[in-house]
């Protein structure tokens, strides 16, 4: 499964803890903590991505990277910013790169 696949699908479970809750799911718990609790996962998770990166471990960098993106997708899903949102955002920022690039290069080519 690709990486579009998996976020997506993560995505749709999320919104669906939120708008079915399950007893006993740790997703569902933050949803009904609310806001407050999210970010401050988001905080913490952040944090623990800033160790494991500093302590060059690689395998506890994935791990913490991959609690701190399950972690911006429930707030996402809290605050209704979609994964396409994102993608449009990021399309636009990456555009303007293209753009700079492109007005960068002298007639001949060379930057």
């Amino acid at each position: 499964m690709d990486l579009n696949n998996v976020v997506r699908d993560l995505y749709k479970i999320i919104e669906s803890r939120r708008d079915n809750p399950v007893e006993g799911s740790y997703t569902s718990y933050l949803f009904k903590e609310g806001l407050d609790k999210i970010l401050k996962k988001i905080g913490e998770e952040s944090s623990e991505v800033i160790i494991a990166s500093k302590n060059l471990n690689k395998q506890e960098e994935i791990y913490e990277i991959s609690d701190l993106l399950y972690h911006l997708l429930v707030l996402m899903v809290h605050q209704k910013v979609t994964l396409d949102d994102i993608v449009k955002e990021l399309e636009k920022r990456r555009q303007k790169t293209l753009n700079k690039k492109v007005m960068g290069k002298r007639a001949d080519g060379v930057d």
